[in-house]
């Protein structure tokens, strides 16, 4: 038997003597050879009569007075309950009443639903699969489109093209080109299932043409006009957007989110100092008494991917890298995150920097490489994209969280002029509304790498979301659309050569906190 061994059997030992059974999680606290004198200091601190099971948690109350007034026959019950997952809020209000600094309940599975995630095995594709998947894509962004009172009586393409006399039309199609003609009107070409047909969107109508400026490939829109022969002169274009909603739907009671991105850990500019700064104002231990009170009343942090910096993603990076095995940046991460009280709900989706297929729709983080994260007792692992249901009870429906980490975002920031010359990267606030109006994350053949999935397309934004978050550009942003609550994440990492170069201007360690009862938004800056 090894010394540590023998010491951890006396400590067992001395609490028995005085009719105290420790939890498993003290146990592990206290397994170094010099913590047999902590375990004797501890002991001396305990009320005489009524403990019967000593966990970490008791153990590291400051004040232990408050444990002569509690029943302890309650609290062991609930202790009890917390080891088998069962009913742990119980135990949060104990240590809630206790003033613990650390509550260790675990998170109330109940209040954080998993609406859509992708979890289909990787399979070989074929060229139908293609097919399949545009052709859902169409399916299911017309669904959207034809509920329009715009496009009653709208009809095929095939239909228009044998009409004989000239009339208003309408109809819905994806675009599978797009040019400039020489009098500089756009032509467009539009293709449903029955059939291809040009539409002709005329510079005499600036409101339109403006608006037709920012179309992008591969979207699916739909068309009013009058027929020509074979060509379309349209006189409006819809898309399938969100609609306009009533009254921003709000919590019943006081509770907070809190929305993180690009943590990069094992990058050599990640900032631990600024990181650390941040779980300890959430564990109780820094910032002003209400700061405090706020971080108490925490109950979700989102991760939108990127949780490490990755290994070989672009060519160089071994030179940036301060732990260059995967395994070991997600262990890294993993003791980070383990800092986050347990009672809070970690919901996690994967991004273009983990250890995985880069192609969307991404599953949840591997856990070949992972297995820490995944170990996490408050870790809700989903792909990206996904959504998330939180703050649900039989009164309330709770909040749709739509998380997508962002891999799309460079492409329409290079290739929409309306986004590119308002600010660009500066601006996810812009992007995020543009793919909202789409009701799709990717519509641009080349703006991600894709699984093309024969049943449907995932990229698309069939449920409403109440919160649309974000991340990869590196920059927070807080906005609303249509009763959309848009966040883009900051990140925890300083400025990088490659940023340097593209002229990124990243702002790290901004924290976007938001009060669901009232649905404000705060940014804390940890920087």
């Amino acid at each position: 038997m090894d010394e540590a061994n023998k010491v951890r059997k006396r400590i067992v030992r001395l609490f028995l003597e005085n009719d105290i059974l420790v939890t498993e999680d003290l146990l592990e606290a206290l397994k170094k050879l010099e913590d047999l004198e902590s375990a004797e200091r501890i002991l001396a601190d305990l009320p005489k009569q009524g403990l019967v099971v000593l966990s970490k948690d008791l153990a590291a109350l400051k004040d232990k007075e408050k444990l002569k007034d509690i029943r302890w026959d309650d609290l062991d019950k609930s202790l009890v309950m917390r080891e088998k997952n069962q009913k742990s809020q119980v135990y949060s209000k104990f240590m809630d009443y206790l003033g613990s600094e650390e509550p260790r309940g675990e998170p109330e599975e109940q209040d954080v639903k998993i609406v859509q995630t992708y979890d289909k095995d990787p399979t070989k594709r074929k060229v139908q699969h293609f097919v399949s998947y545009y052709v859902n894509r169409l399916d299911q962004v017309t669904r959207l489109l034809s509920g329009r009172k715009e496009m009653q009586g709208m009809t095929a393409v095939s239909r228009i093209q044998n009409k004989k006399d000239r009339g208003y039309v309408s109809f819905i199609g994806m675009v599978s080109d797009m040019q400039i003609t020489k009098n500089n009107n756009i032509m467009l070409t539009m293709e449903d299932q029955t059939g291809m047909m040009k539409v002709l969107v005329n510079k005499n109508k600036p409101e339109l043409y403006k608006e037709a400026q920012s179309i992008v490939h591969d979207e699916v829109i739909g068309i009013l006009g009058v027929n020509g022969e074979n060509i379309v002169f349209a006189n409006n274009i819809l898309w399938p957007d969100v609609p306009r909603g009533g009254e921003l739907k709000k919590g019943p009671r006081e509770e907070y989110a809190i929305f993180l991105s690009d943590l990069h850990v094992g990058s050599n500019n990640f900032l631990p100092g600024e990181f650390e700064k941040f779980t300890r104002w959430l564990r109780g231990e820094a910032g002003t008494e209400n700061q405090r009170r706020v971080a108490k009343l925490v109950k979700y942090v989102f991760l939108i991917g990127d949780l490490v910096d990755g290994v070989g993603i672009y060519p160089g990076q071994e030179e940036e890298l301060l732990i260059p095995d995967i395994k070991d940046q997600y262990a890294e991460c993993a003791r980070l995150l383990s800092q986050i009280p347990q009672r809070i709900s970690l919901i996690i989706c994967p991004g273009n920097h983990d250890a995985m297929r880069i192609a969307e729709p991404q599953l949840p983080i591997y856990k070949e490489f992972s297995q820490p994260i995944w170990d996490l007792p408050n870790a809700i692992m989903v792909s990206n994209p996904a959504i998330v249901n939180i703050g649900s009870s039989e009164s309330f429906s709770g909040f749709n969280v739509l998380m997508y980490h962002g891999y799309s975002f460079d492409y329409y920031v290079a290739n929409v002029d309306s986004i590119r010359n308002e600010g660009g990267y500066d601006r996810a606030d812009l992007i995020m509304k543009f793919l909202l109006k789409r009701r799709h994350l990717a519509p641009a053949h080349t703006s991600t790498l894709y699984i093309p999935d024969p049943d449907m397309d995932s990229l698309v934004i069939d449920t409403i979301p109440d919160f649309f978050v974000s991340g990869h550009i590196h920059k927070c942003s807080v906005s609303d659309y249509r009763g959309v609550t848009c966040i883009s994440g900051s990140c925890w990492q300083a400025k990088t050569s490659f940023q340097e170069k593209v002229g990124h201007h990243p702002e790290p360690c901004r924290v976007p906190l938001v009060n669901l009862q009232t649905r404000s938004v705060k940014v804390l800056r940890f920087g």
